[in-house]
This record gives structure tokens, C-alpha cells and sequence, in this order.
């Protein structure tokens, strides 16, 4: 295992490089295949990523989570999500309506009638981009099809499927009390109709889309400001995201501007002047209004909504998150000098926000190409984004909470269909968006993950080999169809204290600077390799607040006990009702105690028998199994660990 380390006791500390803060230049949803068409963006992208269509994963745990939910994709039916919106146009449904939140009478507008198929048609697109499986494509096209039907039955663009019809909507504009979140749904039909007509060139999602886009013009153009301000209280979404990505399409001035309408003022001035108001609010909610801000920066050059997605960022993902890169209990951000009250919720962690802050992360990123960054990116996707997912089932977590003997909860097939649900059809089919990127003449390598991919306009393509993170190491292979000058910039990751390259077997680069980026930059052959060493070691993090409260961390992955299934039945982990959380495994159950010096504990952790798996002593002299949290399925287990002084146990 090597020496150990100890981390400084704050999350700065994980993130310890830092320096400008820059704002998303590009919707992750945008293509470099289509970036080239998009008009009206007055802050091009620094860096842009390569088309899915490009990059190639190898065998490892991304592609089987890419393929088991491939294969939950194909599973579900679209007629049976498709059965409200054809209600509502007044057409015969073909299928019986989908349970859980598609159906539920109890929170049936509340909870968003019709969110699933937004985020099937966006699962399904990113599926399509990155395998080319023309079956992806028909589903597709089959669900814009009749959805044009619906908008053609109902003469109108607008398509949804809540219980009331339009009426919600309406309602809604009038300024009426409701008790639904319809901008909230709508962006997600809107959302997925942009990623078919973008990464599936689906000609029929486009008409739909724009048809719909215009509807939404029209509908909010009365609305004076206040008006829109009083409607923009309740969940909304990423409309103003959406809304800016088909300006950038389009050219439409009308979408730019009702982009930015739906960008909401009350949010955005205590941000752009840099005051962390957000204990109390609903995190989910706030945060992909972030991303819309950021957006209409990019259209606007209004520097308040790069000032306010700047301040977001730095401080949700600095001073706010779990060494898991995930935040907030009961969905709700909370005090950080409450942190010993919330770690050991079983309701922290919402896996959409996870999802969220990576698409955020990913447009810093690109817009200012900071290591920093990519070792945020890296920390959420292993162990918010890779461990949400049932790796039998293919199933999703809502909650990922560290209460201590709890166990990770994945919604049913059929009768589930959380906000998680969907985001989750998306998560595990778009790994290959941000492994590269590239400029002009450099091309960089942000994540350890077996791949390749194809450079077109030079002729190049770069293969890694890869047994990370089991092995701190990685193996680049250039194959060019002619020689190249290029530079290829390698993440020396915030967690390593020093990097090695070799070139062709040669020492050709050192690294002593955590969070930065190593350039080799020469005239490459078809042949050549490159080796990155890295070193990996145990960590202990804490938080400021709670010094004597501690998560162990391996590199960029946090580790868990693993607790063992004691009381637990096969299959009690994959549940309905999302609202139980925190009842369904409420056994009574004592994990292990840890006591001794929280700064010393990672010296005390020692290899254990297999790949990734380590043994920590306990205070009763027995040891505890910890095994990275991503790899954590069907048990009971404790990611965070209150320390008891040694002289006390």
C-alpha cells in the first residue's frame, strides 16, 4: 500500500489548488460534432470535448454501468410512458401508464407526470451517440412522432402529461396558487428533445422541440417582471439553460430573451455579490439555475451571471460537500457548523445533485481548464455517480446517506421513477463526455478510465490502458496517421503528491505540483507511449467543523466499511417510495467503533487481502473491512466514522 498521508482537516484540502474561477462555456449536451452550427455565442468555449461518437470505453466498471442501463433503457416501453401526453391531446392511449411518480395520485402533480420520458429521450440520445445502436434511434424517433400527433391533436406546442392537462400550466402563468412543478417537467421533455435533435439528428425532435420552444415565447411574453420573478418561486428547473441552448441552435432572439427571464433575479444578486446565502434552501432546485446563469452569460457577455455561478461553485463544492463530493440532508442545503447533525442522515446526498454539480463542474472546466476542477469531477463521478448504481440491476439511489449501518436503496423497474430515476438513465450512458478535451494543437486527459479516442482533424488516436484505480498508474498509445506536434496535458490529480512520465520507456517529465497539469508537447509518432505514474495513498478527511468526525480516502476514492447483511433480506434494497427513506432499514444495529487521534489514523490502515481493500482497527480490537464506497452494493456499511479518544472506549 505505501506510506500513508494524512489530509489537512478541511474539504479545501482535497481541493487544495485553486485560482481564477470561470463559468460552463457550452451546454454538456453540445456536441463538438454540432458545435460548429451553433450561432450567437460570444464566449466561445476554451476547450471543447470530443463527439461521444469518438471516444471508446474499454472493459472496466464504466462500461458495465453503461450496459446495464442500456439494458434497462431497452426494458422500458415507450407507449407506457407516452400514455398521459396522449390523455391530454385527447388520443386513445396505446399502453397503461408506468406506476410511482408517473401515476401516483397522491403527489400527481406535484411530483411531475411526464419528467421520465424527458430523461428517456435524453438516456436514449447520449446511448445512441456513443454506441451507435440504431435501436436507440427508432425509440427515438418513434416517442418525437407522437409527440408531434399530441401537439397536432391538441392544437398547441405545448406537450405534457399532468392529471389537470394544460390547466396546470395555465394556472400557473395567471399567477394562481398550484401545487405542482410544471416548468420543472416541461424543461425535462424540452431537455430531451434537444439532446435528440442534437445527438440522434433526429429531425422530428426538432420540429417538436422548436414548435414547443415557440409555445413557451408565447405563453411568458405577457408576464411583466415581477410577474415572472412571483413565478419563478416555485422549481422550475433548467429552463433558462434550455431556453439559451436553443438560441444557440437557432439564432432566435426570443429564445435568448425568454432564457434570460428565466433566470431568476432573487437568486442571482446575493450570489454575483458574493453572499452565501443557501442554508435552508432546496439544493436541487438551486442548482440548475447555475447553470442557466452561466448560460446567459455566455449569450449575454452580463457579467452578474458569471459572478454568480462563479461564487455558487466555489462555495458548494469547497466548503459545502461530503468527501463524497455530494451535499445536503433531506434534500436541503444546511449550516456547515451543523455538520455533526447532518452527516449521519440517511437522507443526504441526493444523487440528482450530484449529477447536476458534474455538469456544472464539466463547463468550468472547459471554460478555464483547471485541474481543480477535473479532481472535483473525478471525487463526485466514482462516488456519487458510479456508486449510485445497482451494479446487478442496473437500479439507481435517490438518497446516497452515511448513516452508520445503513444500506444504498435503488428504485423498482417500473413503479419508482424518482427525479434520480431519470437523471440516473443519463448518468452511466455519457462517462465517454469527459474523459478528454482539446484546443486547438493540445489534448487533455482528465480522467483514468480505459478508452481511446479519435482525434479527426489530426489524423490521431490516443488509446489508454489502464487498471486505475486499482493500479495508480496509466498507459497512453499514440496511432497517427502521420507525425503530429501536439501537446497531450496529463492531470497531476490534487490527491498524488508527485507524478512521473515516461515517454517510450524514457523518463521525460516530474511533477511535485498536486492539482496541475503535466504538458509534454513534441512531434508524435504512430507508436509512441506515454506512462503516468501517480502514488495513492490513505487519507483521512474532516471537516472543519467536526474534527472528530472522519471518512478515510484512498486517492480520489472514499472508502466504506463494509458492514455485512446482517438483518437484511435479498432484495430490501430495491424500494418504492422515496419518502421512506430511512425507515426501510431501521433494525437496530451497532456498527464498529473507531478511537485514537483523528490525525493518525490513516497510518493505522493497512492492505487487506484483495484489490482495493483495506483493514482498519476498531476500538474493540477486532478490524473492519473498507472497500471503496462505488464498490458498496447490497450491505450495510458507514462512510463517515465519529472518532472516540482512545482513553474513553
Amino acid at each position: 500500500m505505501g506510506m500513508t498521508r494524512q489530509m489537512a482537516s478541511s474539504r479545501r484540502s482535497f481541493l487544495a489548488s485553486s485560482g481564477t474561477f470561470a463559468l460552463m462555456a457550452g451546454s454538456p449536451f453540445i456536441t463538438a460534432a454540432h458545435a460548429g452550427s451553433l450561432q450567437g455565442n460570444p464566449r466561445p468555449a476554451r476547450l471543447r470535448p470530443f463527439d461521444l461518437a469518438d471516444v471508446t470505453l474499454g472493459e472496466g466498471p464504466f462500461l458495465h454501468a453503461q450496459r446495464m442501463t442500456e439494458s434497462y433503457l431497452m426494458s422500458l416501453d415507450p407507449d407506457r410512458m407516452l400514455h398521459n401526453f396522449r390523455v391530454n391531446a385527447g388520443l386513445q392511449p396505446k399502453a397503461p401508464v408506468y406506476g410511482g411518480w408517473e401515476s401516483e395520485p397522491t403527489w400527481a402533480d406535484i411530483h411531475c407526470h411526464g419528467h421520465t420520458l424527458g430523461h428517456y429521450l435524453s438516456a436514449c440520445s447520449l446511448a445512441y451517440r456513443s454506441t451507435g445502436r440504431a435501436e436507440f434511434k427508432r425509440r427515438i424517433d418513434y416517442i418525437a412522432s407522437e409527440l408531434n400527433a399530441c401537439q397536432d391533436a391538441a392544437n398547441s406546442g405545448l406537450v405534457c402529461a399532468f392529471p389537470s392537462g394544460a390547466g396546470l400550466v395555465a394556472a400557473h402563468l395567471r399567477g394562481e396558487p398550484i401545487t405542482g412543478v410544471p416548468w420543472y417537467t416541461l424543461h425535462k421533455i424540452l431537455a430531451g428533445l434537444r439532446d435528440a435533435a442534437q445527438l440522434a439528428d433526429s429531425a422530428m425532435s426538432r420540429k417538436v422541440l422548436l414548435r414547443f420552444a415557440d409555445w413557451v415565447v408565447v405563453a411568458t411574453r405577457p408576464l411583466g417582471h415581477a410577474e415572472f420573478e412571483t413565478m419563478l418561486e416555485t422549481e422550475h428547473g433548467g429552463m433558462s439553460e434550455v431556453m439559451i441552448d436553443l438560441f444557440d441552435m437557432t439564432g432566435n432572439e426570443d429564445y435568448r430573451t425568454t432564457g434570460e427571464n428565466f433566470a431568476q433575479k432573487a437568486i442571482l444578486r446575493p450570489l454575483a455579490e458574493g453572499r452565501d446565502y443557501l442554508d435552508g434552501l432546496h439544493a436541487n432546485t438551486q442548482i440548475p439555475k447555475i447553470i442557466g446563469y452561466q448560460r446567459v452569460w455566455e449569450a449575454t457577455g452580463k457579467p452578474e451571471y458569471r459572478e454568480a455561478a462563479q461564487f455558487f461553485w466555489r462555495t458548494v463544492a469547497l466548503t459545502r460537500s461530503f468527501a463524497t463530493g455530494g451535499h445536503g440532508d433531506v434534500e436541503h442545503f444546511f449550516p456547515m457548523a451543523d455538520f455533526a447533525e447532518h452527516v449521519f442522515s440517511a437522507k443526504a446526498s441526493e444523487t440528482c445533485c450530484h449529477h447536476n454539480m458534474l455538469k456544472l463542474t464539466r463547463g468550468l472546466f472547459m471554460e478555464d481548464p483547471q485541474a481543480l476542477y477535473a479532481d472535483f469531477y473525478e471525487r463526485s463521478l466514482f462516488n456519487g455517480i458510479l456508486a449510485s448504481q445497482d451494479p446487478d440491476s442496473g437500479m439507481a439511489t435517490y438518497f446516497q446517506g452515511a448513516r452508520p449501518g445503513y444500506m444504498k436503496l435503488y428504485h423498482t423497474p417500473e413503479d419508482s421513477f424518482w427525479c434520480c430515476t431519470g437523471t440516473g438513465m443519463e448518468n452511466h450512458v455519457k462517462y465517454r463526455d469527459s474523459i478528454y478535451f482539446r484546443s486547438d494543437d493540445a489534448l487533455y486527459v482528465n480522467l483514468f478510465v480505459p478508452s481511446s479516442v479519435q482525434w479527426r482533424d489530426k489524423g490521431a488516436r490516443l488509446t489508454q490502458i489502464t487498471r486505475f484505480p486499482e493500479q495508480p498508474r496509466t498507459m497512453f498509445r499514440w496511432t497517427l496517421e502521420q507525425p503530429a506536434e501536439l501537446a497531450l496535458k496529463l492531470r497531476h490529480p490534487g490527491w498524488s503528491e508527485n507524478a512521473l512520465v515516461l515517454v517510450n520507456g524514457a523518463e521525460a517529465a516530474r511533477s511535485s505540483a498536486p492539482g496541475s497539469f503535466i504538458e509534454l508537447k513534441r512531434t508524435w509518432q504512430s507508436g509512441d507511449t506515454v506512462e503516468l505514474q501517480l502514488a495513492m495513498e490513505v487519507a483521512v478527511e474532516l471537516a472543519p467543523a467536526a474534527p472528530d468526525i472522519v471518512a478515510f480516502t484512498y486517492g480520489p476514492l472514499v472508502l466504506a466499511g463494509a458492514l455485512g447483511r446482517e438483518g437484511l433480506a435479498p432484495g430490501s434494497d430495491i424500494v418504492i417510495n422515496e419518502r421512506k427513506f430511512g425507515e426501510y432499514n431501521d433494525t437496530p444495529f451497532t456498527p464498529p467503533q473507531i478511537s485514537g487521534d483523528p490525525e493518525d489514523l490513516a497510518a493505522r490502515v493497512t492492505a487487506g487481502p484483495g484489490p482495493l481493500e483495506f483493514m482498519a482497527p476498531a476500538a474493540d480490537g477486532s478490524t473492519i473491512r473498507m472497500i471503496p464506497y462505488h464498490r458498496i452494493a447490497h450491505e450495510r456499511y458507514a462512510t463517515y466514522w465519529p472518532v472516540q479518544p482512545a482513553a474513553q472506549v
